[in-house]
């Protein structure tokens, strides 16, 4: 059947039309000019001197740049993850005092009891009708309301579901999270976020859905603050009621801090607790030497119940656990959780090596090669081998942080690196403490899903069984 010439040229007006403003926004992002887009070039590297030169020696010259805050300002705005220059320093400031104090470690370690014995129980509940366990879920439920509970002071309670708020926020969230990943991998999202399309209209719905929540929060404790004689906050050890006390009221502010807190102690700690008892499963040996060594630093008898394993996880307990916490980073050494880090170049530079670099080149270091480089690493890097960070006396050694970049290094190294250690050792304990754990398939593959951070594609399906009587 033939067309008539209006009938052809309607669609190609259109793609025309979607093409020139494809065009125009990709080259917002990236740069209108030939010279703009070649100072996109990216340049991967895997040298630890090279790395250190990015993240200390000329740290001034290397940061997140226009580019990588474009990406993720929708869903953490001017958060400390997505800032350079004095806004991130002020943050970082801070946010390095509060870390740094008694009150939030006694704090966060009561949350991280309190909730590894909640998801014990939930095993334990598995367990006795002889249902499998996607640990992987679980562990990201977890994770989220002890960070909610240590950075807002909210039970979010996103394992049980009980909040029918707190559900809404943490699949909102967790979508928004994926949805500003893809940035990354698709140039259209420009064009999706103008005609609010695909992608880019779920990111917004669920933008919307996490800021109204993480407003209220705000809105709350402000409140709290205002009014007089109160003197709840004074008692309170979560990190908004801290930033509250120093005067920090700003909503915004408050708002993109707090959501690169979530982000930074959610999916980051839960993909590791995942390969973490992946390779638990597929090191049997090293389960049963992890759950001795708890049983051991703690002092408990076998016959142990939940609370009680979690109570007895004291700050001198989990430093006797020299070879959990080795086996915790060699985890990390092999599954980052960020397994490729970026930064833009602000001035031409040349590195220790002299290969060039021009100002806007993007540059990445890759911790995921990193932790298997036998180079680095010595003929075994890809062996799951926990004592490679334990000295002759099975105290832990840890390596330069420019070699094992799992938390960064220089001054962005991550704030919350012993706040993560704690939280992974007191769930790791207390579930191993308990039970023991094998794969449902032994014969079934586990890859890892192209994420911003490294999850297991899938989940991670685990039978569990009572190690004691309790």
């Amino acid at each position: 059947m033939d067309m008539d010439m209006e009938t052809l040229n309607k669609p190609l007006l259109i793609s025309t039309f979607v093409a020139i403003l494809a065009i125009y926004a990709v080259k917002k992002v990236l740069g209108s000019s030939k010279k703009e887009k070649k100072k996109y070039y990216p340049i991967v590297g895997t040298d630890p001197a090279i790395v250190e030169y990015i993240l200390k020696t000329n740290f001034a010259n290397y940061g997140k740049g226009l580019y990588h805050h474009s990406v993720l300002k929708d869903l953490l705005g001017d958060g400390i993850f997505t800032v350079d220059g004095d806004r991130w320093k002020h943050q970082r400031k801070i946010s390095s005092y509060e870390f740094s104090t008694r009150n939030l470690r006694d704090f966060s370690s009561g949350v991280f009891k309190t909730n590894a014995a909640k998801l014990a129980r939930i095993v334990s509940e598995a367990m006795a009708s002889n249902q499998i366990i996607e640990i992987q879920d679980l562990f990201m439920k977890s994770t989220l309301d002890s960070v909610f509970k240590v950075v807002l002071g909210v039970d979010l309670d996103s394992m049980r579901g009980t909040n029918e708020e707190g559900t809404q926020f943490s699949k909102a969230f967790d979508e928004a999270s994926e949805m500003t990943f893809y940035r990354y991998v698709d140039i259209s999202w420009p064009i999706k976020q103008f005609f609010n399309i695909g992608s880019e209209a779920k990111l917004k719905n669920c933008v919307k859905i996490v800021d109204e929540f993480v407003y209220k929060v705000i809105r709350n404790k402000i409140q709290q603050v205002n009014k007089p004689n109160d003197n709840l906050l004074a008692n309170k050890g979560d990190i908004l009621s801290r930033f509250l006390e120093m005067n920090e009221t700003d909503p915004k502010y408050l708002k993109d801090i707090i959501l690169s807190f979530i982000i930074a102690g959610k999916d980051t700690t839960a993909s590791t607790l995942s390969w973490f008892f992946y390779m638990m499963c597929k090191h049997p040996f090293i389960q049963e030497k992890i759950a001795k060594e708890v049983r051991e630093a703690t002092k408990l008898q076998e016959n142990l119940s939940i609370d009680e394993m979690a109570n007895s996880l004291t700050e001198q307990a989990l430093d006797k656990m020299q070879f959990l916490h080795a086996a915790i980073t060699e985890t990390l050494r092999l599954y980052p959780v960020l397994p490729l880090d970026g930064k833009m170049c602000f001035s031409d530079d040349t590195f220790p090596d002299g290969f060039s670099i021009k100002k806007g080149n993007l540059i990445s270091y890759q911790p995921w090669a990193m932790g298997r480089m036998k180079s680095l690493w010595g003929e075994d890097a890809e062996e799951f081998r926990p004592q490679r960070w334990l000295n002759e006396h099975g105290d832990f050694q840890p390596e330069s942080p420019f070699k094992f970049t799992a938390f960064q290094a220089g001054p962005r190294i991550c704030l919350g690196k012993e706040f993560a250690y704690r939280q992974m050792k007191i769930f790791a304990a207390v579930l191993l403490g308990v039970f023991s754990f094998k794969l449902s398939d032994e014969n079934k593959a586990v890859n890892y899903r192209t994420m911003l951070t490294l999850h297991i594609d899938g989940g991670l399906h685990l039978r569990a069984a009572q190690r004691f009587r309790h």
